[in-house]
């Protein structure tokens, strides 16, 4: 059994339902039922499920029907969207919130409106809200998103040159950490040459992540004893890429000591 993954926004999260006998692919609109009324949203993957556990598929919500293009009309044209987008901004400038309005979101039935920003610190909008519901006279929801979220939906260009590969093909947000910059021998370039659009590392430390640790398999580990042509010495640094170590043998040079950068097949752990 499977479960349809359906996201709501760029910014938001993935949501599990049960596709019921709808034959749906990637990038199929739906309309679903949600603990907030109706909802369109875009199929972005499948959550394949052990056949013990298809009861959980009881437990989620199913997907009513296949968007028709009478359904996708009912959603406010971009026009609109961006004369929503410009008075909320003008309100948000009345009031002096430091914030920034990044999207806006509109429901299938049209009950509410999200606007996703960011911010720095807390923001106090109830006066915002106030004013955006005597305004648009219904529900106003703000979400506040990452930077991350913001680079997703706004798009730019990477160091090297392609569009944002958030704003381009990734679903979600990737974890990134410096430990995966360390592996792959980048972290001594400086937080501005390992670092996105969005001011934080780059998603594309993740997508050789496991080569780097299948070479680092292949390496001793640093500091440790190692045998080179019957000398001892310890691992001082690893070449990833070139399969290399230096390798600082005992004894002085007249005796063969000293530095050596050796190549990892003729080390002797």
């Amino acid at each position: 059994m499977k479960a349809v993954q359906v996201q709501f926004a760029s910014w938001d999260k993935t949501y599990n339902f049960n596709p019921a006998a709808n034959n749906l692919a990637v990038n199929d609109k739906v309309i679903v039922k949600t603990e907030t009324g109706l909802e369109l949203g875009k199929v972005v993957g499948f959550e394949y499920i052990d056949q013990p556990q298809t009861e959980q598929l009881q437990d989620i919500k199913i997907v009513i029907r296949k968007a028709t293009e009478a359904d996708l009309k009912k959603i406010p044209n971009e026009k609109q969207k961006n004369k929503d987008f410009e008075y909320c901004k003008k309100i948000i400038s009345k009031y002096e919130l430091l914030m920034k309005l990044v999207d806006i979101h509109y429901p299938f039935d049209n009950s509410r409106l999200t606007f996703a920003f960011v911010a720095d610190t807390r923001i106090d909008f109830r006066e915002l809200v106030k004013e955006l519901t005597r305004y648009f006279n219904r529900a106003i929801r703000l979400q506040q998103i990452g930077v991350r979220d913001e680079a997703k939906i706004v798009g730019g260009f990477g160091h090297c040159g392609r569009q944002l590969c958030c704003n381009r093909f990734l679903n979600g947000i990737i974890s990134i950490t410096s430990e995966m910059a360390e592996l792959q021998q980048c972290a001594h370039r400086g937080s501005e040459r390992i670092s996105g659009a969005c001011g934080r590392l780059m998603c594309c430390l993740a997508y050789e992540e496991a080569g780097y640790k299948k070479l680092c398999d292949c390496l001793p580990p640093i500091n440790s004893e190692v045998e080179i042509n019957r000398k001892h010495g310890r691992v001082i640094r690893n070449y990833v890429l070139k399969q290399t170590s230096e390798v600082l043998l005992d004894g002085n040079k007249d005796e063969g000591g000293g530095m050596v950068e050796v190549e990892a097949g003729k080390i002797k752990k």
